[in-house]
């Protein structure tokens, strides 16, 4: 099969096409004919030797895809509710990148009515991700107030989606003024642009001083004093990211006196089991939102696949707004 592999740590530039023996779905497994690969961030960390694979996994890059099911186990797939032929899309724990991929069957989830296969893959390292830890770790409940970093990341406009779907009033942060009208296109009650005002008096004024329910960070770092102190009597924050780095002070007297949770959770290292929780709540509550296009998949570019290197460029550069897709229908022989 043909696959993008990291040939060394490094720039873009690193990623090349190359050929690799055909994977095979062991217990527990299927294997998944790949139309279309979600770029993420931790791509890019993986690609500069930042984010190692977990043992096991494949080296190559790529944590969701979509396309067919080709192969796997009969009994994994029949207690999935999957079949041969199926098309779906699926977090992996690697080896995205490339056109066959093995992925656990609990961690696949049927293509939502009307969506294309490049709109489902750039559902699941998102959702996933959103769910775990905006609902099931930050237990955002309706009626909250909810507050994400990066509104117009991959990240970020599905949770604007999700917490305003589910009843919460929606706070996002981006980057420019044309970034924070985009987070308002696509739900959120309010934007902050955070190089031009400070998100945490913004964030106390737009609630009256209350301050925020839930916080989803991915920057850390300095941002989480400021945070702290935005967040109203029970509230939570959850990091999953350290882009502003790993050393952080904050005010331990406001985490005592308005009992706060500052929480955090990377996803990739977690078990098989608790995958295939989430996307068992996916289905249920929020797959139904996407046939419904209450919610919808949101693609700042598709590329071949064999442009991967000029996908990470662009995902470097933080200019989209929402999600970098490959597909794998034009690569070079």
């Amino acid at each position: 099969m043909k696959a993008i592999e990291i040939t060394r740590p490094g720039a873009p530039e690193v990623l090349v096409q190359g050929l690799r023996p055909d994977p095979v779905p062991g217990a527990g497994e299927v294997l998944i004919r790949v139309a279309a690969s979600g770029v993420n961030r931790p791509d890019v960390l993986q690609r500069k030797g930042a984010y190692p694979p977990p043992p096991g996994a494949s080296d190559l890059p790529g944590l969701e895809v979509a396309g067919v099911i080709v192969d796997g186990d009969a009994a994994a797939m029949a207690a999935a509710g999957l079949s041969i032929g199926q098309r779906v899309c699926a977090l992996t724990p690697g080896g995205g990148y490339a056109e066959l991929c093995v992925t656990p069957a609990v961690q696949c989830l049927p293509v939502p009515d009307g969506l294309s296969d490049l709109e489902a893959a750039s559902l699941p390292e998102t959702f996933f991700t959103v769910w775990s830890n905006v609902f099931m770790r930050g237990a955002l409940q309706p009626g909250e107030t909810f507050l994400v970093q990066g509104g117009t990341s991959g990240i970020g406009v599905t949770a604007i989606q999700l917490a305003k779907a589910f009843g919460a009033t929606v706070i996002a942060t981006a980057g420019s003024d044309d970034k924070c009208q985009a987070c308002l296109a696509l739900g959120a009650d309010h934007a902050i642009n955070y190089r031009t005002a400070d998100f945490q008096a913004e964030a106390l004024r737009l609630t009256g001083g209350r301050g925020v329910d839930v916080i989803l960070d991915m920057v850390a770092g300095d941002y989480v004093a400021r945070e702290v102190a935005c967040l109203a009597e029970d509230g939570r924050l959850v990091i999953i990211a350290v882009q502003g780095g790993t050393k952080a002070q904050l005010d331990a007297g406001l985490v005592l006196r308005r009992r706060l949770t500052v929480t955090g959770s990377t996803l990739r290292p977690r078990s098989v089991a608790f995958k295939g929780e989430i996307a068992a709540a996916l289905r249920r509550q929020v797959w139904p939102l996407l046939a419904s296009r209450r919610i919808h998949p949101v693609i700042h570019a598709v590329m071949p696949a064999a442009e991967a290197a000029a996908a990470h460029a662009l995902m470097e550069s933080n200019q989209h707004v929402g999600k970098i897709v490959l597909r794998w229908d034009a690569l070079p022989a």
